[in-house]
């Protein structure tokens, strides 16, 4: 570059910082403004000890540590509006540096789905679900044809077979009916006779006899001669029943 374009000022132009490190930079510049704020308050705070210290003693010390701090109080209100901008700018460009990136992203995304449609069109995909809906039916047919029944006799008329199987089932019924007609004509089946021979007689209980004997005995009782009979028989009854085994009953009394 020769002297006379820097001299004109058409030297090469210094690239520009990027958004960082001009937020790096302006957080560093705000530090120092903070400390520059607390020191001018220190030394304010300072200034009006000194002019209470002085007061009406040494009027004229008393003074200039007002008009010290009055200097340090705009000090201080410049300080806080420079810290005011450099805030807010490194706000604004904390905000710019969001939206580009937010932008950035943004174009990425709308060139992603360029791509993925740059083969693509409405057309094309027209034709394509035309196409497999032509291939779905085509294949329902197909189905249809297989699961279709093939063989010999399907020319035989449907109503035919139907009467024949009617036929058949009434010579089945009627086949059964003659059979049950058969069965009720059987001749009865001969009962064996009955036997001939008398059962022997069933012995007579012997509550029976021994009622029997009393009978006779209260007839003999009954007789003025055969009072005394009667004690003599009974006693021959007693001693046969106990020599056949049966048991004796008590004399009766003797009237």
């Amino acid at each position: 570059m020769s002297g006379l374009g820097r001299l004109f000022g058409r030297g090469k132009k210094e690239k520009g910082p990027t958004p960082e490190e001009a937020i790096q930079k302006l957080k560093e510049t705000e530090k120092i403004l903070i400390k520059k704020q607390e020191f001018l308050e220190q030394k304010i705070e300072q200034e009006l000890q000194a002019a209470k210290k002085h007061g009406t003693k040494n009027k004229r010390a008393a003074l200039q540590a007002l008009r010290r701090k009055k200097r340090l109080e705009q000090q201080l209100a410049q300080t806080d509006g420079t810290l005011s901008t450099l805030e807010f700018q490194r706000e604004a460009i904390e905000n710019a540096t969001t939206n580009a990136e937010v932008l950035r992203t943004m174009e990425l995304a709308a060139q992603g789905l360029k791509k993925a449609y740059q083969d693509m069109d409405i057309d094309k995909v027209d034709e394509l679900m035309a196409d497999i809906t032509e291939q779905q039916e085509v294949a329902q047919q197909i189905s249809d044809a297989i699961s279709r029944p093939v063989g010999f006799g399907d020319d035989v008329d449907e109503d035919e077979l139907l009467e024949e199987l009617e036929e058949l089932e009434q010579e089945e019924l009627a086949r059964e009916l003659l059979h049950v007609g058969d069965e009720e004509e059987e001749p009865p089946v001969a009962l064996p006779s009955a036997p001939s021979t008398h059962l022997p007689a069933e012995p007579a209980p012997k509550a029976d006899e021994d009622e029997a004997e009393l009978k006779q005995l209260a007839e003999v009782a009954e007789s003025p001669v055969g009072v005394r009979s009667t004690s003599s028989v009974y006693q021959n009854e007693q001693l046969s029943r106990t020599h056949h085994g049966k048991k004796a009953h008590p004399a009766p009394p003797v009237f």
